[in-house]
């Protein structure tokens, strides 16, 4: 692997579209397993699974399932199926997720609980992940089964764990990364992983593209909070300032609130507990947490991960997929600039 092109913040500007352009015939066969699968003879379900997966998300996901068999040479066809299991798996977590955050936006979009409601967004999520696991089973690998099935119970876990360290000024950086390991970085992880599976390749290829997976997750989460409190809703596909009005303790006011002095710090335990959530007190969020370097060093982690995800790719030959690959993870990084 070249150290001097495959580095993070090469002088470039990290694009998506090789990975985009890599994947393209593949994916249009993935989006026909999901346009299939997410079909009911009750309507609310389509209507409601197809107002989030048509929303204008990137599937990264089940990109990185395709690429990843890329680049191991797979020329079989079961990717595509577990691709779209994937991507099931994500819509459902993001139906559940806006539920439990009471979420007005998703990708620039009103979301499905503020358009149908709470119990017909959880409903559907269940079916979706009823779908996923009907697809894992048509697949036939236990191996797959196992690593998916791990997958969504890791995500469940991570969603439970950051809903109880909601509004505790006391969470620090160790449980924090333990939350988007889980929810977050596990599905990363397996997406890629099951490729190597598929394509019967030894249990160091499929460790690599597991590290890969985690380590771009990890550098995806940080950097999507970050940018709470750098962008606007209309970069964001979310309202700016969402996660601090929910009291979430993310890195950047974990590490202002600790390098705050007395007053900084008052003032976060009271946004924290749900007390401070006008646009004035988001507003001096935002300052405290560029004052105190917070979003800097928290971008300097998700470059750490960025460059451990790019690394994991070091054994693999040099091939498109494998460049696409790696400027996926810079442009994941690169979003907050």
């Amino acid at each position: 692997m070249s150290a001097t092109i495959h580095r993070i913040g090469r002088d470039a500007e990290p694009s998506l579209e090789p990975i985009i352009a890599l994947v393209a015939a593949d994916m249009n066969l993935v989006n026909a397993v999901i346009l299939d699968r997410m079909q009911s003879q009750i309507p609310l379900i389509p209507e409601l699974a197809g107002h989030l997966i048509a929303g204008g998300g990137k599937r990264m996901r089940p990109m990185l399932t395709i690429a990843s068999a890329k680049l191991l040479d797979y020329s079989g066809t079961r990717h595509h199926k577990l691709a779209a299991t994937v991507e099931f798996i994500h819509t459902a977590t993001l139906l559940h997720d806006d539920v439990v955050d009471g979420s007005d936006l998703r990708r620039g979009k009103r979301t499905a609980n503020l358009i149908w409601g709470n119990p017909a967004s959880v409903l559907v999520g269940d079916f979706l992940f009823s779908r996923s696991f009907e697809l894992m089973v048509e697949d036939g690998s236990l191996k797959v089964l196992k690593i998916l099935s791990n997958a969504s119970a890791v995500i469940a876990e991570g969603e439970v764990n950051q809903l109880t360290a909601a509004r505790r000024i006391d969470l620090g950086e160790e449980r924090y990364l333990e939350i988007i390991n889980a929810k977050t970085a596990a599905l990363f992880a397996a997406a890629c992983r099951i490729a190597a599976v598929v394509a019967e390749r030894p249990e160091g290829e499929e460790a690599a593209l597991d590290a890969y997976g985690r380590n771009l997750g990890i550098a995806f989460q940080l950097v999507d909070d970050a940018i709470d409190y750098v962008s606007d809703a209309g970069t964001m596909g979310k309202d700016a300032g969402d996660d601090f009005r929910e009291g979430k303790m993310t890195l950047p006011v974990i590490l202002a609130y600790a390098r705050g002095n007395d007053e900084d710090r008052a003032f976060w335990k009271e946004a924290v507990l749900g007390r401070r959530v006008s646009d004035e007190d988001f507003a001096h969020a935002v300052e405290l947490v560029r004052s105190s370097r917070a979003v800097d060093d928290t971008l300097a982690r998700a470059r750490h991960y960025g460059q451990r995800a790019i690394d994991s790719l070091g054994m693999f030959p040099a091939s498109a997929a494998k460049d696409a690959m790696i400027e996926a993870v810079e442009f994941a990084v690169a979003r907050a600039y």
